[in-house]
C-alpha cells in the first residue's frame, strides 16, 4: 500500500497540504484509510466512486483470492460462520437485540455447549443471560474473571495499584485461566461478557473456540461505549476540550 505523507484528501480525492478546515496538521506521516472515507462505495462495488486512497483498489489480488479460499474450504467452520452471519444479518437487520442475535446465531450454527467468560462485576447480567439460555434449551458454562483467586501482586501489579489501595488480598482478573477452563469443558462457542480492556484481549487470544463479545464494559456509560463517540462534539464531551475536536 502506498503511504501518503503529510497530506490528506478532500471528498473529491484532491490532495490538501498543511491545513485542514483551519486546523494545522501535525508534521507526521499520515496514512489515509477506510476511516477517512465518506463514500463507502465498496459496499456496492461502485468503482467510479472509489477515493484515490481506496484500500479496495490497493488490495493484493493474490492475497484476496487466498482469503476467499479460506471461506470456501470451511476449515474450522469458517465459511459456515461467514454464511450464517450474513444470512442472519439479511433476514433480521434492525429487528433483533444483541442478546437475541447471539442466541439465533448459536441455534443456526448448531453449537451444543456455550462458554461464557464473564466479569464478576457483571455476574448479575450474566445470570440473567444464562436463565434465558436455559429457557431456550442452550447448555452453557460460566467462568468468572477472578477464577483461581490469585492476588494481583503475584503477577507484578504494585500493591498500591489495587482497587483496595493495598490493604489486603485482591484477586487478579485471569482471562487466560477462563479460556483454559472453557477449553477443558469442551465448549464449542464462547461469549465474552464485560471483561476489562486488555483482559478481553487475552481471552480472545487464548480461547480455543470461536468467540463473540456480547457486552463491552464501560463503567461510566452503562456499558455503552459508543455514547462517548455520539457525544464527542457535544458540550459535555471529554474529548472536545482535551483533543480540540
Amino acid at each position: 500500500m502506498a503511504k501518503l505523507r503529510n497530506r490528506s484528501f478532500t471528498s473529491d480525492g484532491a490532495a490538501t497540504h498543511g491545513k485542514s478546515k483551519g486546523v494545522v496538521m501535525a508534521k507526521q506521516e499520515i496514512v489515509l484509510t477506510c476511516a477517512d472515507c465518506t463514500r463507502l462505495a465498496c459496499k456496492g462495488r461502485d468503482e467510479a466512486k472509489y477515493p484515490k486512497f481506496c484500500l479496495t483498489e490497493q488490495v493484493n489480488d493474490g492475497q484476496l483470492e487466498q482469503v476467499i479460499q479460506i471461506y470456501k474450504k470451511n476449515e474450522n467452520r469458517t465459511g459456515e460462520i461467514s454464511v450464517q452471519s450474513a444470512c442472519l444479518e439479511g433476514e433480521t437487520y434492525g429487528q433483533l437485540t444483541r442478546v437475541q442475535e447471539t442466541i439465533e446465531f448459536i441455534k443456526r450454527m448448531g453449537y451444543q455447549y456455550v462458554g461464557i467468560a464473564s466479569c464478576v462485576g457483571l455476574m448479575a447480567e450474566t445470570r440473567q443471560f444464562v436463565k434465558i439460555l436455559r429457557a431456550v434449551g442452550i447448555k452453557s458454562y460460566t467462568v468468572g474473571c477472578k477464577v483461581g483467586a490469585v492476588d494481583k501482586c503475584e503477577v507484578g501489579v504494585p500493591n498500591e495499584k489495587k482497587l483496595n489501595g493495598g490493604t489486603g488480598h485482591e484477586s487478579m482478573c485471569n482471562p487466560i485461566m477462563q479460556a483454559k477452563v472453557l477449553e477443558e469443558q469442551g465448549t464449542d462457542f464462547n461469549i465474552v461478557i464485560g471483561l476489562c480492556v486488555g483482559h478481553d484481549t487475552m481471552f480472545l487470544k487464548y480461547s480455543h473456540a470461536p468467540t463473540t463479545v456480547m457486552i463491552v464494559k464501560d463503567r461510566v456509560l452503562g456499558h455503552n461505549p459508543v455514547m462517548a463517540l455520539y457525544t464527542a462534539q457535544s458540550m459535555y464531551s471529554r474529548f472536545k476540550k482535551e483533543l480540540g475536536l
